[in-house]
């Protein structure tokens, strides 16, 4: 429901706006809808209202076909793996935050027992692989 309500704030537009903002015909927003490309709402007469999200999905597929001349099957499959990475990007930030509290919530059980113990346990923290990659990187730039 919440989905609802903000869609109903954010601007929505017609298919003729769309066409002129991006001097593309109206056949070819419909087509890309048949294809399953875009999905735009409907009023109850029909009408297509297109929501900013899919302006911004319409500006990436006229990148995909007039800038690197994807065709629309090509389109249509970079447009799933893009969606499977945003969901698999979700999944590994919600287990990185699940993991970084598991180890808060160990660490915070052994602090009493690490005080009396002989040798001190290292902090552990967990570092995104990209950070890493680049940290690693610079680390040799600076050595040469």
């Amino acid at each position: 429901m919440k989905k609802d309500k903000k869609r109903k704030k954010e601007p929505l537009y017609m298919i003729g706006a769309v066409s002129r903002m991006f001097n593309i015909h109206p056949q070819t927003l419909r087509l890309y809808e048949r294809e399953g490309l875009l999905t735009p709402s409907r009023t109850e007469g029909k009408t297509r209202l297109y929501s900013q999200e899919d302006i911004e999905k319409l500006e990436f597929i006229l990148f995909l076909t007039r800038e690197l001349g994807v065709n629309l099957a090509g389109v249509d499959a970079i447009l799933r793996m893009r969606e499977q990475m945003m969901q698999m990007q979700k999944q590994i930030e919600y287990l990185l935050e699940y993991i970084q509290e598991e180890i808060k919530r160990r660490y915070a059980e052994s602090v009493e027992e690490q005080q009396n113990a002989l040798m001190r346990i290292p902090k552990v923290e967990i570092t995104r692989v990209e950070e890493y990659m680049y940290n690693k990187y610079r680390k040799e730039q600076e050595g040469e």
